[in-house]
């Protein structure tokens, strides 16, 4: 099972997680549906961590993996508030492809932050995203 199979089950859960958000957070303030979700997440995450622990665990992190992995919890947690605000506020289908500019928001950022190059495919790829995300919230 190599990344494409594990991105593709990623693709599958975020496409179930913005329909079974937009029927959840009917009638409910989308910050409280949001701290829900999250507590879900924080106790299935902590059990699987545990039960397929490696030797070393918190000890072994570094305080510079620390500090990415904190702000990258800020920055999910973020994502995550707004994005079940969108929910709330519109139509899942034009939400989840908006939100789904973080393709082309990624390759942008691996280019100036992580070295990563931007060939033409990926900056084709890149735009025909933003091209489609903005089709369908215009739709």
């Amino acid at each position: 099972m190599n990344w494409i199979f594990w991105s593709l089950l990623s693709a599958l859960f975020a496409a179930a997680t913005a329909i079974l958000a937009k029927i959840g957070i009917a009638g409910i303030d989308s910050n409280l549906a949001t701290a829900i979700r999250t507590s879900v997440i924080l106790l299935f995450t902590w059990a699987i961590a545990i039960a397929t622990r490696k030797p070393g665990g918190l000890a072994a992190i570094s305080p510079h993996s620390w500090v990415f992995l904190v702000l990258s919890g800020f920055a999910t947690g973020l994502s995550w508030l707004c994005y079940f605000r969108a929910l709330q506020l519109g139509q899942a289908s034009r939400v989840a492809p908006v939100d789904k500019l973080s393709v082309a928001f990624v390759i942008l950022f691996a280019a100036l932050f992580l070295g990563e190059g931007i060939t033409p495919i990926k900056a084709a790829g890149g735009l025909l995203i933003t091209a489609g995300a903005i089709v369908l919230a215009l739709a």
